[in-house]
């Protein structure tokens, strides 16, 4: 994404200063005309020490009797450093509005208003909901740089930023702290410190719920389940507080401790709260687990099933399904079963690279809306799949976001039947762009479609068939032999859904 400059804009002229001329810093500039029509109202960078100062007002009204604290702050000489805010001359207005706000005098809550002022205009530019959930969105920042004057510290700074970012009504849009964002990007790496939990905000509850745990970690091993609600950790309620957040809470150094309470019930079979202690590890997050199923067919023909469970869409997630599916066709393997069941996903672009590994030709992924309303198509060009055997996608209410522009673009393109539950929900895409402070930005961009043109977000994707307990009363006899690799995959019962559906697709290849 491209990051927002700032230049120096006084104004065409100035008619009545509100401070007398100062050596102190001023906090001023322009964003770039990268609004594709509209026209930006405020802007703002540092200035050096011998600056005049930007306080103007053409048009006070309404600010003198919006702002009278602030304005009382400046004709005192209270700001040692002013936020220049412009109205930009446009041929559609006859006015121009500059206006001074105050930034703090603490080196730390400084940094993080520059932070705030850049994060503010990238919503700007970019945010799907262009009524920013029906506010004004240039108030908002003058109201939020007005609040964090007084601060003295850096969290409590960042705190308003985000609770800017709360007024979008949008839980996926936020901003975290240089750390947090070096460890997000250890995530996507593959590697991480902490106890391997899966976590995402539902949108209609605002519940903090687990989407899966990491096979053999300690939350698994604590019998944390998906569905769980993650109420407490280490004794702090978790209300209002963003899966990002929560889960560089549960990240440390191993060897360490971390104290969680949640709440269980969700067909579990154990109803009610729990508080356990769970020891950080290194949790190895290799997205790719596989096994060969053979099994023989009715008229006696042993077949090779290829089992493949995605568990993350890290950047390494689309190379290390291409080695291990051509591992599997040197194999003999004629059919194949994608687990995407609690994947929470993280890498868009590496889910359609997946998708790729499985398609041919220009078949479209998946068909993003922009917020005017624009939807354009995100489609191959000459692609070659990897292999054209027979496949089924498993998903569940874990699979999200990614797991379902997968899931959806094999679907909807005909590669794939759906077996198991209906899937999350997440039809937005977010960008991520990291800031000047190294902190990084998360923003609802687009939403999405499914090829074909079926909404997914608060929806989920609805499977070609449901797998449940009666369904282990299908034919067994297409199940046998299992290796010892796979014999743990003997009694999941949407495997044995997914492999009567492979057998009766091979019966009807070979019986044309």
């Amino acid at each position: 994404m491209e990051t927002l400059s700032a230049n120096f804009d006084l104004g065409s002229s100035i008619t009545k200063p509100l401070i007398k001329p100062t050596s102190k810093s001023l906090f001023s500039c322009k964003f770039p005309s990268i609004y594709r029509g509209k026209t930006p109202r405020f802007s703002a960078q540092a200035f050096g020490r011998k600056e005049p100062p930007i306080a103007q007002l053409k048009k006070k009204k309404d600010f003198l009797g919006e702002n009278e604290n602030l304005v009382k702050w400046v004709r005192k000489g209270v700001i040692g450093l002013a936020a220049a805010l412009s109205l930009c001359q446009s041929p559609a207005l006859a006015e121009s509005l500059t206006v001074a706000f105050p930034v703090s005098h603490t080196p730390e809550v400084n940094t993080v208003q520059r932070t705030l002022v850049e994060a503010w205009g990238l919503i700007r530019e970019t945010f799907v909901d262009p009524t920013f959930n029906h506010q004004d969105w240039d108030l908002k920042l003058q109201q939020t740089m007005v609040e964090m004057f007084p601060l003295r510290s850096e969290d409590a700074a960042y705190s308003k930023v985000r609770g800017m970012l709360s007024t979008l009504g949008d839980p996926y849009t936020r901003i975290i702290s240089p750390k947090e964002y070096q460890t997000f990007r250890i995530g996507s790496d593959g590697n991480l410190q902490g106890v391997g939990l899966f976590v995402s905000v539902e949108p209609n509850t605002g519940h903090l719920v687990v989407l899966s745990c990491v096979e053999n970690s300690p939350a698994a091993r604590a019998g944390i389940h998906e569905g769980d609600v993650l109420l407490q950790i280490n004794g702090e309620r978790l209300d209002g507080v963003d899966s990002e957040t929560a889960a560089q809470k549960l990240r440390g150094p191993a060897g360490t401790i971390v104290t969680v309470k949640v709440h269980r019930g969700n067909g579990t079979g154990v109803s009610g709260y729990q508080e356990v202690k769970l020891p950080r590890e290194v949790i190895k997050l290799s997205p790719i687990f596989s096994a060969i199923i053979p099994h023989k067919m009715p008229d006696g023909r042993l077949l090779k099933t290829g089992y493949v469970k995605l568990s993350s869409f890290s950047q390494s997630a689309a190379t290390d399904m291409e080695n291990t599916i051509q591992d599997m066709e040197n194999q003999g393997v004629q059919s194949y079963i994608l687990d995407l069941r609690n994947n929470p996903a993280s890498l868009v672009t590496a889910g359609l690279d997946v998708a790729q590994i499985w398609l041919d030709g220009d078949e479209t992924l998946v068909n993003t809306i922009d917020r005017n309303g624009n939807m354009a198509p995100i489609s191959m060009v000459n692609g070659h799949a990897v292999t054209h055997d027979p496949l089924v996608v498993l998903v569940n209410e874990g699979s999200a976001s990614a797991s379902e522009i997968l899931a959806g673009a094999l679907h909807d393109n005909g590669r794939a039947i759906l077996v198991g539950h209906k899937t999350f929900g997440k039809g937005k895409i977010q960008s991520v762009t990291q800031l000047r402070d190294g902190s990084a930005l998360f923003v609802t961009v687009a939403k999405y479609l499914s090829p074909a043109l079926h909404d997914i977000d608060q929806v989920g994707i609805t499977p070609d068939i449901q797998c449940t307990v009666d369904m282990l009363n299908s034919p067994k006899d297409t199940i046998k032999e299992i290796s010892a690799s796979s014999s743990s995959l003997e009694a999941d019962s949407c495997i044995i859904v997914a492999e009567h559906e492979l057998d009766i697709q091979e019966s009807e290849g070979s019986a044309s």
